[in-house]
């Protein structure tokens, strides 16, 4: 590397990848339920629940969870996946989303993605369905949405049941309709990195009053009404802490997105020598993660952004699922292993200047010309 492309970042401070805003008004949440003295699943976490499937339009009822994982594994269990029993998921994402099923007794079939979107591909999708298969698990990955009208169309020829992954989607849009709402379930994360926060938690949005019932019961010991377990299940609630936090942060989410996507606009705008993301025209974006792929060594530019333009970045997935010690799969995903080894996710999130944009702009720029 030339140590001259960017000897002034000595005096900058870094620009993070990712920057979670809590501001007084979630403390003042905080402190009113601890005044309350009612600190476990209560008023606040019901309230959040309307709040939430209200804010996305949702049309579904929302039940709050202790983490996007348990929102998983629980809307996968209330769906009556099991052993013996397979499910299609991608393998460019969190390893959560083949744990959720494995945890389940099922197993995680990993199926290819799009280049373009990194969703999982329909056509390879079609190709992993055994007569194990019971369902489909798209992850809507860095806030775009999978191709849920060819993903229905696959579920409804093979009697399959429709899953939904949007842990870093919250108001993302197919066609203009909510994620969350085109399957028997969505889960949603609320750890401090996503789009919004609870400080840690989860939201499952189920089709149906029978799920909804069966998630209740299972996240609450398989209770409904104290010491009447009607099914065994797991302490996986929500604190009326987390969802005090929640509910404050609902109420800016909406700034936020637009925010990230003006931000990304900007981004794609001005980048060169790179693959800026693509979105789709039938696609709603809400860029949790904006993610380049780069020409040179990903990790050797990275290392540049971050010592010598002093601009945080993240190489997510870098090893994919179906690749870790957990699942091991000799599956061939090209497109899979290609991304993990292209893709660099840039600063987006709504704390940025212009100053900022403009450094990060000119610290690809300048990588990406020079071959870094």
């Amino acid at each position: 590397m030339n140590n001259q492309r960017g000897k002034e970042h000595v005096t900058m401070q870094l620009i993070p990848l990712a920057k979670p805003l809590i501001g007084d008004e979630e403390r003042f949440g905080v402190e009113r339920v601890l005044r309350s003295g009612m600190l476990a699943q209560g008023p606040e976490v019901a309230a959040f629940e309307a709040e939430f499937a209200q804010q996305f339009e949702l049309g579904r009822p929302c039940v709050a969870v202790n983490s996007g994982t348990s929102a998983l594994h629980l809307g996968l269990l209330g769906s009556g996946v099991g052993p013996g029993d397979e499910v299609i998921v991608p393998s460019f994402t969190f390893a959560a989303t083949a744990n959720a099923v494995a945890l389940t007794g099922a197993k995680p079939v990993f199926a290819d993605i799009d280049p373009e979107t990194f969703c999982l591909d329909p056509n390879a999708v079609q190709a992993a369905v055994t007569p194990q298969t019971v369902g489909i698990m798209p992850v809507h990955l860095y806030g775009h949405p999978a191709d849920m009208g060819a993903l229905r169309v696959i579920a409804e020829r093979h009697g399959l049941q429709l899953f939904e992954d949007a842990a870093q989607a919250h108001g993302a849009a197919y066609h203009g309709q909510p994620v969350g709402t085109f399957g028997a379930f969505g889960a949603f994360s609320l750890y401090p990195t996503k789009n919004m926060t609870s400080g840690e938690g989860g939201m499952i949005t189920p089709l149906d009053e029978r799920l909804e019932r069966t998630l209740r019961l299972l996240r609450n010991q398989g209770m409904i009404r104290q010491y009447e377990n009607e099914i065994v299940g797991l302490n996986n609630r929500m604190t009326d802490i987390h969802a005090a936090i929640g509910r404050v942060q609902l109420t800016k989410v909406t700034t936020w997105t637009k925010l990230r996507q003006e931000n990304a606009r900007y981004l794609s705008a001005h980048l060169d020598g790179v693959t800026v993301p693509v979105v789709r025209p039938n696609a709603t974006h809400v860029f949790h993660q904006y993610t380049i792929r780069i020409p040179a060594e990903r990790d050797d530019f990275a290392a540049a952004l971050r010592d010598e333009f002093a601009v945080g970045s993240g190489s997510f997935y870098a090893r994919p699922a179906h690749l870790l010690a957990a699942f091991s799969s000799d599956t061939a995903l090209p497109e899979t292993e290609r991304a993990a080894a292209e893709c660099l996710s840039l600063p987006v999130h709504p704390s940025l200047t212009e100053r900022d944009l403009d450094r990060i702009v000119h610290a690809v720029n300048t990588l990406a010309k020079a071959g870094a």
